[in-house]
């Protein structure tokens, strides 16, 4: 299903070609979304656009720049989330179906702090919910973002 999904990706972008950065920004966003982000992983789109940087369809900079800015606000709506629903957001599915998706990243968390921002970016089990976590364990705002953004 998914390969079907960027297939007609790329064909509708292909023929739209305007809104690539677009597609970007909103594909690198939703993967860094703590509920979206687990449930739909976009490192297929992204490795689509990796291999058209390759072949020089797509300029490296633009790509670069609007995968960082989308995944920089994917993560600062996770954050949020955190932040504004505490604890209340184990009650969201997925986590009422896995809650031991929030507990590795409240572990994670735990053990590296405020690092676990940069780290966790990097780290697939806790990647979609380490900002979700961060927000929930009141870590800074700005702390948070110089993480996000040293990261992204």
């Amino acid at each position: 299903m998914q390969s079907e999904f960027v297939n007609a990706l790329f064909v509708w972008v292909a023929a739209h070609p305007g809104w690539m950065s677009l597609v970007i920004f909103i594909t690198a966003m939703t993967e860094s979304l703590a509920i979206i982000g687990v449930i739909i992983p976009g490192v297929l789109v992204m490795f689509s656009l990796g291999a058209l940087i390759g072949l020089g369809h797509l300029e490296f900079w633009t790509a670069y720049w609007w995968s960082t800015g989308g995944a920089i606000v994917g993560d600062a709506i996770s954050f949020w989330m955190g932040r504004a629903f505490h604890q209340s957001i184990r009650q969201v599915w997925p986590f009422t179906k896995h809650p031991g998706m929030i507990a590795r990243s409240e572990e994670f968390f735990r053990k590296h702090g405020g690092k676990s921002v940069l780290f966790g970016r990097f780290f697939g089990p806790v990647r979609g919910t380490i900002p979700t976590v961060a927000g929930m364990m009141d870590m800074t705002w700005r702390h948070f973002m110089i993480a996000n953004v040293i990261s992204a």
